[in-house]
């Protein structure tokens, strides 16, 4: 083929797992990558934390599905993947601390069993009454929360589905769409009885597409997720630069072109093919002038903003497990609780490293308090819920994401779909990133390989 020019916008794991697949198929051609910020990665970061890399961005990967473990290998690292040595998690309630029982779908139960004590004796029996209701009538998206409670009851929703839909999405089971979050439990649900039968069937369908593989459901790199950016850059080739932000791009008759840098001043960058992979926000303003039906679409997908608090304290036991859900009808600041030197063995030593986030969509309100003064917060609320008997940290780290996970409100996969339509209809150009079809990093890796299939 002809050497060309591909222009990626962005420089998170999506926009970085793109150049580094189309070096890949295409090892003659140019390749920039855009960033506005000053470092590359986007949500991948990681910290020196009590002599280790500590990832204060996703902390793993699902090692199940192929796409995350597949560019690690790729890459060469595939001898530096590790293995959790536990992910035994545990709810935090009013009433105590429980298992978190499997075989849920995000939360959603198949069965009653194992559910006494997380749910009252009455939400128990709501459960096992649901099998005996008409079977479900679900026309079309609809919440999570809607669903659930109405058929479920209200306890499965705010003592199992919230805490994790929460950590995934930092949003709230009332507002999150049921297609977009549980695609599967959607999926299966026109053909069952009942909710319990159809989370049933989408987890032994997961069992099945996995081909009931042995092995850890997670995996982790040594020097944390966030060295992968680093070396995509470097595998990649490409021409990254920094602390330059992309303004607008306008279809001509030779390709596309880039209107990047300063706004006063700004350089025209010819390409023939432009993927587009920051925030939906950013990426409405940019596809504005080509292709303007992407806008109201990509205006509709909110983001909600968090923080990552990073600690390190004296080397302890704790009976946690790998760590703790909290929903919010505990009242706690914090979400979850990670036990890092506990769930993973590198990070074991002279130290005991967790990690715990805080902020929610439209509850947002804590993270207003300064770094001070919300390190401080979490570390009393952290060293509570681990009955920690030396509570003073050696270290602590506040990593804050402003505007850092959208949320998968109800009719998103429309919205979607008509992203893609409209930018289909450009030549050479392409969208991809977490605001699509996934938050987490086999989800924007698999994005990436669909845009690159798409443009190459």
């Amino acid at each position: 083929m002809t050497p060309s020019r591909l222009v990626v916008v962005g420089a998170g794991i999506t926009g970085l797992a793109a150049a580094f697949e189309w070096r890949r198929r295409r090892p003659d051609d140019e390749i920039v990558v855009l960033e506005a910020g000053d470092r590359v990665g986007g949500k991948l970061h990681r910290i020196e934390l009590a002599g280790h890399w500590y990832d204060t961005g996703p902390e793993a990967v699902l090692a199940r599905v192929p796409e995350a473990v597949g560019l690690v290998e790729a890459l060469g690292w595939g001898d530096r993947l590790v293995a959790p040595a536990t992910t035994q998690a545990a709810v935090v309630l009013p009433e105590g601390r429980f298992p978190l029982p499997a075989g849920t779908v995000l939360g959603v139960p198949a069965s009653p069993d194992g559910l006494d004590g997380i749910l009252s004796p009455a939400g128990v029996a709501r459960v096992r009454a649901e099998a005996a209701l008409p079977p479900p009538a679900v026309d079309g998206d609809v919440a999570v929360g809607a669903l659930l409670r109405e058929r479920l009851g209200d306890e499965v929703v705010d003592r199992l589905v919230e805490p994790l839909l929460g950590g995934v999405y930092a949003g709230r089971a009332d507002e999150l769409s049921l297609q977009a979050t549980m695609p599967a439990l959607f999926a299966h649900l026109p053909g069952s009885t009942s909710v319990l039968a159809a989370a049933a069937a989408a987890r032994d369908a997961g069992s099945r597409s996995r081909g009931d593989v042995d092995g850890p459901v997670f995996a982790t790199v040594d020097e944390g997720i966030g060295a992968l950016p680093a070396a995509l850059v470097a595998a990649s080739r490409a021409e990254v630069r920094l602390r330059t932000p992309a303004h607008g791009i306008r279809r001509t008759a030779a390709g596309l072109e880039v209107s990047v840098g300063p706004v006063g001043t700004p350089e025209v960058l010819t390409a023939d093919a432009v993927l587009v992979t920051v925030p939906a926000g950013k990426a409405a303003r940019l596809l504005a002038g080509v292709a303007p039906g992407a806008v109201q679409p990509l205006q509709g997908i909110p983001y909600a903003s968090m923080a990552v608090i990073a600690m390190a304290f004296p080397a302890q036991q704790v009976d946690a497990g790998s760590g703790l859900l909290v929903p919010p009808v505990t009242g706690r600041l914090v979400k979850g609780v990670t036990v890092s030197s506990s769930k993973w063995p590198h990070l074991g030593g002279d130290a005991l490293l967790v990690r715990s986030s805080v902020g929610r969509f439209r509850d947002e309100s804590e993270l207003q308090r300064t770094d001070e003064d919300l390190a401080a917060a979490v570390v009393a609320d952290v060293a509570d819920l681990l009955g920690l008997s030396r509570p003073e940290p050696l270290e602590t780290a506040v990593v804050r994401w402003g505007g850092g996970l959208p949320q998968y409100l109800v009719g998103h996969q429309a919205r979607v779909d008509a992203v893609r339509a409209a930018v289909a209809g450009v030549p050479g150009l392409g969208i991809a990133g977490a605001a699509f079809a996934g938050v987490g990093l086999p989800a924007c890796i698999r994005d990436a390989h669909r845009a690159v299939d798409a443009l190459a």
